[in-house]
C-alpha cells in the first residue's frame, strides 16, 4: 500500500466495486460530471470498465482510497493515459460524497505523485478538472500544479457547455512530502 498522511492508495479488492459504483457512479450528477461521457446506468453485476481492473492494461493503474485510522474505502484513484515514451501521466480521481471536505484529495493527489515521478520514474503529470471544482483545483495546487490553461466550452454536463482547467507538475517542481508521507 502506498501511504499519506491520512490515506492509503492500495489495489481494488473485489467488494469495493459496490461501493464505488453505488456511490460514485449511480449519481447522475456525479457521474456526469466525473466522465468525458454521458451518464448511462450500468446493470448491476456486470463489469464495468471503470471500477474493473485489467491487469493487463500498462496505460491505467487504478487504486481503492482507504482512510488510515480504519481502512474504510474512501473512493477511487488512478494514473491513466500512461505514456512510458513520454514519460507522462493523468491522475485522476473520486471520493464518497461521505468522504469529501475532509482533506483526502490533497493527500490522494499527493500519493499519487509520488507514483508517478518515484516509483515510475515520469516526467510530467496532469490534472483536468471542471473550472467549478474547487477541491480538485486546491487539492491540485497545494501540490504544486500549475495552471497551463483552459479549454473553454469544452465539456457538455448535464445541459451546459463547462471550462475544463488544465495543470500540470513536472518532476523537477516536484515537492515531495518531508514527513514521507506517500511512501511505502
Amino acid at each position: 500500500m502506498l501511504r499519506g498522511s491520512t490515506v492509503g492508495l492500495r489495489a481494488r479488492h473485489e467488494d469495493d466495486i459496490p461501493i464505488l459504483r453505488t456511490e460514485l457512479y449511480d449519481d447522475v450528477v456525479n457521474g456526469s460530471r466525473a466522465e468525458s461521457g454521458p451518464w448511462r446506468p450500468i446493470t448491476p453485476g456486470s463489469e464495468d470498465a471503470r471500477l474493473v481492473v485489467d491487469d493487463e492494461d500498462q496505460a491505467r493503474v487504478p487504486f481503492s482510497v482507504v482512510a488510515l485510522d480504519d481502512g474504510t474505502l474512501v473512493g477511487s484513484a488512478s494514473l491513466w493515459g500512461i505514456d512510458n515514451h513520454n514519460r507522462s501521466a493523468h491522475i485522476g480521481l473520486g471520493l464518497l460524497p461521505s468522504s469529501r471536505g475532509k482533506g483526502y484529495g490533497t493527500d490522494v493527489v499527493a500519493i499519487l505523485c509520488h507514483y508517478g515521478f518515484a516509483v515510475r520514474g515520469l516526467q510530467r503529470l496532469q490534472i483536468e478538472t471542471l473550472s467549478d471544482n474547487p477541491a480538485m483545483l486546491r487539492a491540485a495546487e497545494r501540490n504544486g500544479f500549475v495552471r497551463e490553461g483552459v479549454t473553454r466550452s469544452s465539456a457538455w454536463v448535464l445541459g451546459e457547455f463547462l471550462d475544463e482547467v488544465l495543470l500540470g507538475l513536472l518532476a523537477q517542481d516536484w515537492k515531495q512530502d518531508p514527513r514521507g508521507a506517500a511512501g511505502a
